[in-house]
């Protein structure tokens, strides 16, 4: 009897790490190069079926309503700034994007640790759901300084999402073209908002976790091990890379974490925009994610295994100049780069619709033929 119920504790765990490991998992990355240009960039991996991302155009002056748990009878708001993002299945949610003026958002998944405060059904008309919470703040304010006060005003509930079945764990980036960046967070019902000075996310656990956790890795150095003599016998290093020795390689939120500061804190003199764009989709690509039964989450049975039409779990990265205002990006299906000059763009004219254009031309891997003829 007493085995039965263990087993049946057993189970009923898994279940419900199964349900809650169910979203995104990604690595956020923040860059500053010699000039000052400022870049934010992202990997999207989600293993269970292609979410379909298109990047969309949000115009100025296009008014969003809040989700609530009793429906659509949130916050109405009007956008300030015009937005460019990376949406998913469809749906007028954002959850990689920048506006106009430079500030950009993602939402990372954050498991087992977020907890909004309690829907107040009286206070519904200043709420909004954890999955509008991008499209709030890059409609609404301009800077990092901004976000930061004026997140605290509104109400942020957790909403099933729909299409998921699942209220949606998350917590977020925020970064502006000074090179400010913060990590908000949810937990035990209470607004938690960190000075992210070293521009990294990735998940659970808290941010603050992650920075305690540093501590354990603070002996890493971009220069190699110096040689030791022990007894009269001098030891060296076998090859490159000892600096670094004790990184770890896993694929864990924590250990992903590590490696991106790791990353980030020793990269090759960046002068400008341009080259910090190489460097960022340098680091990130050590980050993307097989198919598989622990590629990624989203790989257990509760969506099912959709493949169809997926590469990768790593689905997009993104390479956002906050500075310059033009976003980069390549897919799963076509590692070419590719760009939108937010510049270009006349938020004003979009018309009182959200624009939507595919991430791919073609769903395929571009290819330049350089096969010489003789």
């Amino acid at each position: 009897m007493k085995k039965s119920i263990k087993i049946s504790s057993i189970i009923g765990l898994c279940l419900m790490l199964l349900v809650n490991s169910t979203i995104f998992a990604c690595t956020g990355i923040r860059l500053i190069a010699e000039d000052g240009s400022v870049r934010y960039g992202r990997t999207m991996e989600w293993g269970s079926f292609d979410i379909h991302s298109q990047v969309a155009f949000i115009p100025k002056g296009f008014q969003f309503k809040g989700l609530t748990p009793e429906g659509q009878n949130g916050k109405v708001y009007t956008a300030k700034y015009g937005i460019v993002g990376l949406d998913w299945m469809g749906k007028d949610l954002i959850v990689d994007g920048m506006n106009e003026e430079g500030l950009a958002v993602g939402n990372y998944y954050f498991p087992n640790f977020a907890g909004y405060p309690e829907f107040v059904s009286e206070e519904a008309s200043n709420t909004i759901s954890s999955q509008g919470l991008p499209n709030y703040i890059l409609s609404q304010f301009a800077t990092v300084e901004e976000a930061k006060k004026g997140i605290q005003e509104v109400n942020v509930v957790g909403v099933i999402e729909e299409s998921l079945g699942i209220v949606v764990d998350s917590h977020w980036m925020v970064s502006d073209a000074t090179g400010a960046s913060i990590v908000i967070e949810y937990i035990d019902g209470e607004l938690k908002i960190y000075d992210a000075s070293i521009g990294v996310i990735t998940n659970a656990p808290s941010y603050d976790w992650h920075l305690t956790n540093l501590k354990n890795y603070i002996n890493l150095e971009f220069d190699a091990a110096k040689p030791k003599t022990l007894n009269g016998e001098t030891f060296t290093q076998t090859g490159v890379g000892s600096g670094m020795l004790g990184l770890p390689g896993d694929m864990t939120p924590p250990s992903r974490f590590v490696r991106a500061v790791a990353w980030t804190q020793t990269t090759r003199p960046m002068p400008n925009t341009k080259e910090s764009m190489y460097e960022m989709f340098r680091i990130l690509d050590n980050f993307n994610l097989t198919l598989g039964p622990d590629g990624a989450e989203g790989t257990g049975e509760l969506f099912g295994k959709d493949h169809s039409t997926m590469k990768s779990s790593t689905i997009w990265t993104t390479s956002w100049d906050l500075t310059n205002k033009t976003f980069n990006y390549h897919t799963q299906h076509n590692r070419r780069v590719q760009q939108i000059d937010v510049n270009d763009i006349d938020f004003t004219k979009i018309g009182d619709q959200i624009v939507r254009i595919p991430l791919d031309v073609e769903r395929e891997q571009d290819i330049l033929n350089r096969t010489p003829k003789f």
